[in-house]
């Protein structure tokens, strides 16, 4: 297990150039991680010890443990509100009474760690495109200038190819742009159509699952309805039919207990905060980036933010003539560059981008 578990760190290294941005990576780096990690944990969990253990009289537990984990179990919803060790002997543990329509069955928790696994699959999935889209070419024009340690020949040699870059580029960058946001907005989707399908998956308990939690401090003791037990139950009922030495047919009332659902709740849980605190970053993120393609202004602010050496005066004609795939591209290699060396090739190359006065004139 740690050996899988570590072989995952490899998705959370430090990249050398950067060609996203913190939610981008938190979305698709951490996320994957974080799904990945719980699909390992609950898949030993699941395969390794016992995930299921019936009680039942008159057949091998083997044969029921195996039945009922493959066909699914059952609690009583109202069952939950009676009080425990009274009323019932387990919170959704009771007779039904032959009322199949008052059963909640519970078929999924053979297939978390599955779903779990192509959830990860999901999140990874902007990054993969992305990065095929890229192609490497920020790691290309960057040329080792954000380490600064080289001859100061080496350094102009490359500040100058990468200045004469730019130059040749103009306005060839907007596919480059546009492919990235694409990839930001195929984000957003995907933890929201993750959402909805986790929700369905939990026939419907999904979303109000931890706010359901964070409201059971507030209930008195004896009419708590522990949510966790609910969707996960700990202890539930099965039915398991046979025949008997006559050929009648007899009915075997099983109580089985689910040690997996301890994880799986307390997995949910963390998976839930973690997944709406992503979705609003992400809706941040898509209003920011609204801002950055709506409102023009906006782009020589973000330009002397990202490096305060380069003024207002170089960052407006750098926005105002260059398009929004330009832009995006000198925006992105100011978190890649030496500010210094950024500096100059911004310097330069918003002479080269900004006609003369001579120009103008005419």
């Amino acid at each position: 297990m740690y050996k899988l578990l570590g072989s995952l760190k490899s998705y959370l290294k430090w990249q050398d150039i950067q060609t996203d941005n913190a939610v981008f990576r938190l979305h698709n780096s951490f996320t994957t991680v974080l799904l990945l990690t719980c699909s390992l944990i609950i898949t030993a969990t699941q395969y390794v010890g016992q995930p299921i253990s019936c009680i039942v009289n008159g057949v091998p537990p083997h044969v029921v443990n195996t039945f009922c984990w493959i066909h699914s179990t059952f609690t009583m919803p109202d069952a939950f509100r009676r009080q425990v060790g009274r009323e019932v002997a387990h919170p959704g543990v009771a007779n039904d009474f032959g009322d199949e329509d008052a059963k909640k069955y519970y078929t999924y928790y053979q297939w978390v760690c599955f779903v779990l696994f192509f959830q990860a699959m999901a999140c990874y999935t902007p990054k993969f495109l992305w990065n095929k889209f890229e192609g490497g070419l920020m790691r290309m024009i960057v040329m080792g200038l954000n380490i600064t340690i080289c001859t100061r020949e080496e350094k102009e040699a490359k500040r100058d190819a990468l200045l004469d870059y730019l130059i040749k580029h103009v306005k060839r960058h907007k596919m480059y742009a546009i492919r990235y946001w694409a990839c930001e907005v195929l984000c957003f989707v995907n933890i929201v159509v993750q959402m909805y399908l986790m929700n369905r998956f939990f026939d419907g308990e999904f979303l109000s699952y931890g706010t359901n939690i964070m409201k059971l401090s507030d209930v008195p003791q004896e009419q708590r309805i522990d949510p966790m037990v609910y969707v996960f139950p700990r202890v539930t009922k099965c039915t398991f039919h046979k025949y008997g030495a006559s050929g009648s047919l007899q009915k075997h009332d099983s109580l089985c207990i689910l040690p997996l659902n301890i994880v799986n709740e307390k997995t949910y849980v963390f998976i839930w905060f973690w997944f709406w605190i992503l979705l609003v970053l992400l809706i941040g993120l898509m209003i920011f980036r609204a801002c950055i393609i709506f409102i023009p202004k906006f782009r020589p602010r973000l330009l002397n933010a990202r490096n305060r050496m380069i003024p207002m005066e170089i960052c407006r004609p750098l926005s105002r003539r260059l398009d929004i795939g330009d832009w995006w591209l000198i925006y992105m290699l100011g978190r890649n560059l030496d500010p210094v060396i950024y500096k100059d090739v911004m310097s330069e190359f918003a002479k080269q981008v900004e006609p003369s006065k001579h120009d103008r004139a005419k």
